[in-house]
């Protein structure tokens, strides 16, 4: 049995990521289709993540150096509720802005909220890899993807079938708000996780701005360890702007249609995390990411090839098992090649191959989907997609 508290811990990051996926399900999962539907082009989506990862490129190594020195629960708190006040102000952009205005809206605000987005990605792993021993966190891990995906899942088809019912642009502004109080209640159960020391000291590593820039630790392993990262990344997002063209736009797909494909994704998704740990000690965390990698190319092969909502949801269901695979397995394999006498600078180098990935991938999906046309680019991003899983089984 864990010490109470990390039992505390334990329970606050289970009710954390369960807020989250209410987010996730709701906002997140629509606010592309709502800039599809309000006549974004593919570009116009593709930098509602590229702004982002440029903001994140930018200020990863600052906000790596500035949490060297702050107590990592307080300082994630208050990035995590900067950031997640952006969503409460998509919920009045119908009512102030027409369709052209409210595009460049989203835009902007992406970026605005990244800013502190960008200190709560780093400050998170950092968190989690303080707050959770090592060997709970495939137990850990696995919860939170099981919980993740049942609320992903229900708010998903609650989001869907309110879209269905209720008019536009009404009908995104509700579900706007049903993500903003995700956002707010997993924002305070973060609030409440206690730091193992009885007096918290501020995370140092007696780093300086030069020290913390090591680009020393690129050289060998762990250089070639975020090299597979940055590839998957990009071939990842190389699809996703291109997604909601094809939901919209090529296949004509209903909020209900789509909504039942995300339920279909985070319930495999779930069926998968409840294996997870099981899996974890079978396999090891670097044979499931390179699986998981691998089957990621499913998703947009399926979605390349559909002419309805039959395949789509086909991609959906095979997705879902890739990302449970893949997502924990991420952040476990990180943390297993992070050098723990450099964690800030390990995980701020993440950061930024995060955001380059993002950033590379997001304009040249879109830039190649006008080439070629939307589904075959997205065919062509399944191979990419499958070329990165099979790099993650060198460098992983």
């Amino acid at each position: 049995m864990p010490a109470p508290h990390l039992r505390n811990n334990f329970r606050r990051l289970y009710a954390d990521v369960f807020w989250f996926g209410v987010l996730s399900g709701s906002t997140m999962a629509f606010v592309s289709i709502y800039a599809a539907r309000l006549g974004a082009n593919g570009l116009q989506i593709g930098l509602l993540t590229a702004g982002p990862a440029l903001v994140n490129l930018l200020f990863s190594l600052p906000a790596g150096r500035w949490l060297d020195g702050q107590p990592l629960i307080r300082a994630s708190f208050w990035s995590a509720l900067l950031q997640r006040l952006g969503y409460l102000a998509l919920i009045a952009l119908p009512c102030l802005l027409g369709s052209a205005g409210q595009i460049l809206a989203l835009i902007l605000l992406t970026l605005l909220m990244s800013v502190p987005g960008t200190t709560f990605a780093i400050g998170f792993n950092a968190l989690f890899a303080e707050v959770v021993p090592e060997e709970w966190r495939a137990e850990v891990l696995g919860k939170r993807n099981a919980l993740l995906a049942v609320s992903l899942t229900v708010s998903a088809l609650l989001s869907g079938r309110l879209l269905d019912r209720i008019a536009f642009p009404l009908n995104y502004q509700i579900v706007f708000g049903l993500g903003a109080i995700g956002a707010a209640l997993s924002t305070y159960n973060l609030m409440r996780l206690q730091s193992s020391q009885s007096n918290p000291q501020p995370v140092r590593s007696a780093s300086t701005w030069r020290s913390l820039v090591r680009f020393d630790l690129l050289r060998g392993r762990f250089g070639w360890f975020l090299a597979a990262y940055l590839l998957f990344y990009t071939f990842q997002y190389f699809c996703l702007p291109l997604f909601p063209l094809v939901y919209v736009n090529t296949l004509q797909l209903s909020d209900g249609m789509i909504s039942l494909g995300s339920g279909l994704f985070y319930t495999t998704m779930f069926l998968v995390s409840l294996r997870l740990n099981s899996l974890a000690v079978r396999y090891g965390h670097r044979r499931l990411l390179a699986a998981g990698a691998i089957l990621f190319a499913s998703y947009p092969f399926f979605l390349g090839l559909a002419r309805g909502p039959g395949l789509y949801w086909v991609a959906a269901a095979s997705g879902g098992i890739a990302w449970g695979l893949v997502s924990a397995s991420l952040l476990n394999r990180l943390m297993d090649n992070v050098p723990k006498e450099n964690r800030s600078a390990g995980m701020a180098f993440h950061n930024v191959v995060l955001s380059l990935g993002i950033l590379i991938g997001s304009l040249l999906g879109p830039m190649v989907g006008n080439a070629l046309g939307v589904q075959p680019a997205v065919l062509l991003g399944s191979g990419l997609r499958l070329l990165a899983g099979l790099l993650m089984i060198v460098w992983g």
